[in-house]
């Protein structure tokens, strides 16, 4: 299966334009006011409407109520809800019910014991994605440049499609493809030359690594055979 590579926290026409153009499967916002990637509505109107279709649209959101995440789907028309806070199972549910949209619910990593939520949300979840568990007084969920150990992942077996994120870079994104075995990868602050503040060619060289992993496991599995 290809892997997906997706970029988050874009804001600019010129770094989401990089990102399409070096092949990024999805793009993604966030509407998450204490980020330095918030979008204002306009913004992620505007940005929607460049993708055309390239790529898939993820909208990321913390604990949104309904009314936000209403104007959201309004504006950038999203084709992934990406919910990154402490929404229950049943909050879920009610959002996949209310919007119509598949949903990717984030799940914070440190040990093994925090797969325990797991499968709750696989029941309702179609796309899982494993980031970094944030420090106890961090004000945001994610994007903090944080690495899990991604063993904890080694032994994983889920019937749904998963990604790993958290202080992925184009150093680091081939180990944890072989580590994980994830179908997909998730970065914000490692293409950033500071926060917010994406840089193009960082983007162009994750992308890259990311491809490289891609063939790299095609291999190791053609290999095994």
């Amino acid at each position: 299966m290809p892997l997906s590579v997706k970029i988050c926290g874009l804001s600019t026409r010129e770094t989401l334009d990089v990102a399409l153009e070096a092949g990024a499967d999805m793009v993604g916002f966030v509407f998450f006011p204490p980020s330095p990637r918030h979008l204002s509505l306009e913004t992620a109107r505007d940005l929607g409407r460049q993708v055309k279709g390239r790529a898939v649209k993820v909208a990321l959101t913390v604990d949104a109520d309904d009314l936000t995440l209403a104007n959201i789907v309004e504006a950038l028309q999203p084709d992934l809800l990406q919910l990154h806070g402490k929404e229950t199972v049943a909050r879920l549910r009610d959002i996949k019910h209310r919007f119509g949209l598949p949903v990717m619910k984030a799940i914070a990593v440190e040990t093994a014991a925090d797969l325990a939520s797991l499968p709750g949300y696989a029941d309702v979840a179609d796309r899982i994605l494993f980031d970094a568990r944030a420090p106890r007084h961090a004000t945001r969920p994610g994007g903090l440049g944080a690495v899990f150990d991604w063993h904890v992942l080694e032994q994983l077996d889920l019937r749904l499609p998963f990604m790993v994120s958290g202080g992925l870079h184009a150093g680091n994104v081939a180990e944890a493809v072989r580590v994980t075995r994830a179908g997909g990868v998730d970065v914000s602050s490692g293409v950033e030359r500071m926060p917010g503040i994406k840089d193009p060619e960082m983007i162009r060289a994750f992308i890259r690594a990311a491809r490289m992993a891609e063939q790299d496991a095609a291999l190791a599995v053609a290999g095994g055979r």
